[in-house]
């Protein structure tokens, strides 16, 4: 993992959805953390693409996304990929967190974003990635 940035893929059919993830989160989710670049995914095959690139240090994932859905995706990549980032979900409502776990995301955030507990989750997710620091 890139000590000077971190890469976050955001998936969602919806542009606004996005932009919302983009802006909670903001260039830098905590003063500790590296500044991080977004990767703005439309389409199941950009995901796919992006993912097996192994640039890509956290997936966000629409649930609500449509055809291909954020938990059908997450389900798939933990499936394929050796060593897969974490992946977050964003769930229609709380009550679908029990999905996201069948997905195997390590962590779900409901509808209307909540910037600081998407934020936390966030954080939570790199910090696991990111090597111990001496």
């Amino acid at each position: 993992m890139s000590a000077s940035r971190l890469k976050i893929l955001v998936y969602s059919d919806d542009s606004t959805v996005r932009q919302q993830v983009i802006i909670a989160l903001g260039r830098r989710p905590h003063p500790d953390l590296p500044e991080v670049e977004y990767v703005e995914v439309a389409t199941e095959p950009v995901v796919i693409q992006n993912m097996d690139s192994g640039q890509i240090n956290l997936a966000i994932l629409d649930g609500e996304a449509v055809p291909a859905g954020g938990m059908g995706i997450a389900k798939q990549m933990k499936d394929e990929i050796f060593n897969c980032p974490p992946i977050l979900v964003l769930t229609g409502r709380p009550q679908d967190a029990w999905l996201a776990t069948w997905s195997r995301a390590e962590a779900a955030v409901s509808h209307p974003i909540d910037p600081i507990q998407l934020g936390e989750a966030v954080v939570e997710l790199l910090r696991s990635r990111l090597p111990a620091q001496a």
